[in-house]
């Protein structure tokens, strides 16, 4: 079924004694704001995790996925198979081979249908988009479903554990050591913090991806469900607290997203003194009376 309302919605998680999303320009260091100290998650990430739900949720018995969720962007793929695949699915594959074509490959009118199909078949095209104009030409997809990077409501502490490994990876190593097979290395966790993410479902550009209602209801799963399925010993405790979902009766919306945002409001809770270590130390606070006419809350999560 067609989506005709706009939406848009915020994200509550923490993290205790984890890494949510480390930086690799900085020695995996957990992400922050230089200037405020606050902890950031970029939107990559929180992506990667929805992907990474479907692709489990939606798999037939065989390990094949379901019609229409497969996941483009995946660990080691080639995205250009899946181009490759669009346009023999499309009746086109000679257009690849079409020495007369310089750099992309396919016809206008091609490109629109394998853009059709990707979108069709891949539920993180249709959903999020994607630039699939390079080599083989199918296409840009503008997603409907836009999400900001998370930043937490105070401001976080890196803590940096030594780590000790009872082995080494080669004889090299072995011998270099002297027998003495421990290396060290290094981890870094965030003791607590709580994170919040907005946002965006775009109904004129979900009739474009065939981005539907009953995508739309996948998504509000994966967001509650995301972490369950993410575990690792860098985000052992990583949950969902909140997804508050505002809904406009039209396409084009009923109200400003942040003046919708501002709603939703997360503080330290009374009588929760020193650093903050769990979720019970904020408390949230929802003002669901006197909403804009045609807005409406639903709270998925909280």
């Amino acid at each position: 079924m067609n989506l005709d309302h706009r939406y848009d919605f915020v994200l509550v998680f923490d993290v205790q004694d984890g890494n949510p999303n480390g930086d690799p320009d900085a020695g995996n260091l957990p992400r922050l704001d230089a200037e405020s100290g606050h902890g950031l998650v970029t939107d990559v990430c929180l992506k990667r995790k929805i992907r990474n739900y479907v692709e489990i949720r939606q798999r037939n018995d065989d390990g094949t996925p379901r019609p229409g969720f497969d996941i483009y962007v995946r660990e080691k793929a080639v995205l250009e198979r899946a181009h490759r695949t669009a346009y023999k699915q499309i009746g086109a594959e000679s257009e690849l081979t079409d020495e007369s074509k310089k750099g992309r490959k396919g016809s206008a009118e091609s490109v629109d249908k394998a853009r059709q199909w990707m979108c069709d078949n891949f539920f993180d095209v249709r959903t999020f988009g994607a630039v699939m104009s390079t080599g083989i030409n199918c296409g840009q997809v503008r997603g409907p479903v836009q999400i900001t990077f998370g930043r937490s409501i105070d401001p976080i502490v890196s803590l940096e554990h030594s780590i000790t490994r009872m082995a080494v990876a080669t004889e090299a190593e072995a011998e270099k050591q002297g027998g003495d097979n421990r290396t060290m290395g290094r981890k870094f966790t965030v003791p607590y913090g709580v994170y919040v993410a907005h946002g965006f479902v775009s109904a004129a550009l979900a009739q474009q991806t065939g981005f539907s209602t009953a995508d739309l209801d996948l998504l509000w799963e994966s967001l509650g469900s995301m972490f369950e399925h993410d575990r690792s010993a860098a985000r052992g405790q990583m949950a969902t607290r909140g997804l508050y979902v505002f809904e406009h009766d039209s396409k084009l919306g009923n109200a400003p997203a942040h003046a919708l945002f501002d709603r939703v409001t997360i503080k330290r809770a009374e009588g929760s003194d020193g650093p903050a270590r769990r979720f019970a130390d904020y408390a949230v606070s929802v003002d669901a009376a006197g909403l804009p006419d045609g807005v409406r809350l639903h709270r998925k999560v909280g």
